[in-house]
């Protein structure tokens, strides 16, 4: 039985950016307090959190002090130690979640890949690369173009590079610089993702989010996707065997590929397949839309499975779609985010501003969602939200 009491459980959390951000913002309600970790002194999550540990990710003295101050650690960033968290949870007793192993299983592409490939989970064809001529190799067998992968370190399309000919191999490896693999390119009508959750003895899901990238980073969440019922179903299964392969509870964000195939075996009423592009486990930007959108939110979720509470319902309370607010400059400098007022001025727009003391260009700052009302579109949705993105800019007037 679930018993609640002033001071409530403590989450320590490795990572305090927006994620962690969000996460101290859902587990307040339910009086749960969030310690996070965090090597930027007054990181966005440092707002709402309990408190801050200013250390790196992989500070082991920083870690015992985080864990020693919770009841279950878990993280918000891949860059979070496996070994380190595995050793102070052991000697310490406190939990981790999702477990270490999965971190070990997700931090290397090839790794991950080989491992859901082993448990049936439906992958694009893929390989090891060691120098250009392993490239030049997969062309041949998956054609032109291929998309080269950094085994380690890649997040928000960053270390993934099209590979369009065997002239381009040599230059595309050194780009990447270090370990990588290589994927066929695939077919897709429509990249699609999951955010499914992992709890004590049960799983979840949030309906499925139709996403949009640009330049290999994630610009819109559009919910429901405008998959079949078919496609739909199949992701879901997917999902569900994907939660098979990770150890731990807590929320994983798994990203798919809607192939053509998929669509013309939808059509006929006979299913189809998705294929599996990456996994992140732990909350994820194309689930920021349950925030607003669905009876419960990915941050929620993840709080509840993390400490062994029943899940919430995932269900979705209206179409909705969610816009990135990326950083519009050609150079770093101070954030200051101008022409408000259109956002703040719609119906059923959500601003979320990230408290990121410096823009980047295409760094994630903030997104937008709209909740849809009676009668409204995901279209309709769309082009309001589109329109709200661009009255907004980083730029100096």
């Amino acid at each position: 039985m679930t018993t609640l009491r002033t001071p409530g459980p403590t989450l320590g959390v490795v990572g305090g950016g927006q994620l962690g951000r969000m996460l101290a913002e859902a587990a307040a309600p339910l009086g749960v307090e969030v310690v996070v970790l965090d090597p930027t002194p007054d990181c966005p999550a440092a707002l709402v959190a309990r408190d801050q540990i200013v250390a790196e990710f992989d500070d082991e003295a920083g870690i015992r002090e985080l864990a020693a101050r919770a009841d279950v650690l878990t993280f918000e960033i891949e860059l979070a130690d496996q070994d380190v968290l595995e050793r102070v949870s052991e000697e310490s007793g406190t939990p981790v979640h999702p477990d270490p192993a999965t971190l070990e299983t997700i931090h290397d592409k090839l790794v991950q890949k080989r491992a859901l490939e082993d448990a049936g989970v439906p992958v694009p064809p893929f390989r090891a690369v060691e120098d250009a001529d392993d490239i030049r190799e997969a062309i041949d067998d998956y054609g032109a173009p291929v998309m080269l992968k950094a085994r380690t370190g890649g997040y928000d399309g960053r270390g993934n590079v099209p590979v369009e000919s065997k002239a381009d191999a040599a230059e595309a490896l050194e780009s990447v610089a270090g370990p990588a693999m290589v994927e066929s390119f695939v077919d897709f009508e429509r990249e699609i993702s999951v955010i499914a959750v992992k709890g004590d003895g049960e799983t979840a899901a949030f309906p499925i989010g139709e996403n949009v990238h640009k330049d290999e980073i994630l610009r819109e969440t559009i919910v429901p996707a405008g998959s079949s019922e078919a496609v739909e179903q199949r992701a879901l299964e997917v999902a569900e065997d994907v939660l098979e392969v990770m150890d731990g509870r807590g929320v994983y964000g798994i990203e798919l590929f809607e192939t053509s195939e998929a669509l013309r075996a939808s059509e006929d009423s006979s299913g189809g397949d998705v294929l599996l592009n990456e996994i992140a486990p732990r909350p994820h930007n194309s689930g920021h839309w349950t925030i607003e959108g669905a009876q419960s939110s990915q941050f929620e979720q993840h709080a509840r499975a993390v400490l062994g509470w029943p899940l919430a319902a995932t269900d979705l309370r209206s179409p909705t779609v969610s816009v990135n607010l990326l950083g519009d400059v050609e150079e770093s400098r101070d954030a200051e985010l101008r022409n408000l007022d259109r956002i703040l001025e719609t119906p059923a727009a959500n601003l979320h501003w990230y408290g990121k003391r410096q823009v980047r260009p295409l760094r994630k700052m903030g997104h937008v969602t709209i909740a849809g009302r009676e009668g409204e579109t995901t279209d309709e949705l769309l082009e309001t939200a589109r329109e709200l993105e661009r009255s907004v800019t980083f730029t100096a007037e």
